[in-house]
């Protein structure tokens, strides 16, 4: 609360026009938490913050893009050497050594999509929604979040507007080197689905595999890969309002 107090002054207790004190510090940002835990409407929150539908929807909007800009720099960074060592250490003792993370992607229905908009973020059985995709480790810290693409794009045309590889395509990625079938790779590798293209910093399923080998690999990828849809489901279970459809009319 004091973060965010000192981040925007919308937050602070003040008087009015007409000298009367206005509301708490606590108020706004305990309003904005339970519709974001609870996925309430700003209807059902009015009775327990005492505050007007308006004031608790401005609230909603500027707590969230206070939350973004004070903690996005200690909580959605890349990996420092430290953090990289963490994970590699934790991915060769689970069998994939030089693994930094498993990458996937989670469709958010957008209820109120505007007219206008509603061919760019269409999806399956005419919905229309916005994309997350992530990169998780196996403790769930999302060190890659790239979100509000449009929702009728898929893994594919999503990896050319994500961020997540820039480093790796200006030469600037960390420098891990490791050798397989006498073959050297540089650059670490994400575990990914089948979709993802055939490049070297993607370890996929084999698919239709035949060998003993082949399914025990499988289902040892398929098993770890599980840390970022365990990230999604620890997500919306925590924020009760992503589990429905954003009721949002802008995409900010």
């Amino acid at each position: 609360m004091h973060d965010v107090c000192n981040y925007d002054a919308y937050f602070v207790q003040k008087y009015d026009a007409i000298g009367i004190l206005g509301l708490f510090p606590e108020q706004k940002p305990t309003a904005s938490l339970w519709m974001l835990a609870f996925g309430t409407s700003a209807d059902h929150v009015d009775g327990i913050s005492r505050m007007e539908k308006s004031n608790i929807q401005e609230s909603l909007v500027r707590f969230c893009d206070a939350i973004e800009t004070i903690y996005t720099k200690d909580y959605l960074r890349k990996p420092t050497p430290r953090d990289l060592k963490r994970l590699l250490q934790k991915a060769k003792a689970r069998g994939f050594p030089y693994m930094t993370g498993s990458i996937d992607y989670i469709h958010w229905q957008w209820k109120k999509c505007p007219t206008a908009w509603q061919g760019d973020y269409g999806y399956r059985n005419g919905q229309k929604s916005i994309i997350l995709e992530a990169v998780a480790s196996f403790d769930t810290w999302v060190w890659h979040a790239f979100f509000g693409v449009v929702g009728s794009q898929n893994d594919l045309n999503m990896l050319g507007q994500s961020l997540v590889f820039n480093d790796l395509l200006r030469g600037q990625s960390p420098h891990i080197t490791y050798k397989i079938n006498n073959t050297i790779y540089s650059g670490g590798y994400y575990l990914g689905d089948e979709i993802y293209p055939r490049w070297t910093t993607f370890v996929k399923t084999i698919p239709h595999p035949q060998l003993e080998n082949e399914k025990y690999f499988d289902a040892y990828q398929e098993g770890y890969r599980k840390n970022v849809e365990r990230c999604f489901s620890i997500l919306q279970d925590q924020w009760a309002i992503i589990r429905g459809a954003a009721r949002m009319f802008d995409e900010e």
